[in-house]
């Protein structure tokens, strides 16, 4: 497949935010550096449209990117290695 449009449609945080439409999504979810951001990247042959970190748990959205008009991938935060204070861990529901 040709990948000639790619749109970062929204960054959100709430369900609210998710866009509508009802294109499939597909979700890219793991834990935080192994290489989800870069798989997006890879496979819509852009260098950086999904951002990308040295440090682990800086995705803290679902980033919804729409290709072609066809379907979405969504970046999901990662999971496990995030070192964030304690005052980020409490928003993001994590109390330990």
């Amino acid at each position: 497949m040709n990948i000639n449009n790619v749109e970062l449609v929204i960054s959100a945080v709430w369900k609210e935010q998710y866009p509508e439409g009802g294109l499939p999504e597909f979700a890219l979810a793991g834990r935080s550096n192994v290489g989800k951001s870069s798989f997006i990247n890879t496979m819509i042959r852009r260098k950086s449209m999904a951002r990308i970190s040295q440090k682990p748990g800086k995705t803290q959205t679902l980033n919804f990117y729409k290709i072609e008009d066809s379907f979405f991938f969504v970046d999901v935060p990662g999971y496990g290695f995030a070192k964030v204070s304690k005052k980020e861990r409490k928003k993001m529901g994590r109390d330990d």
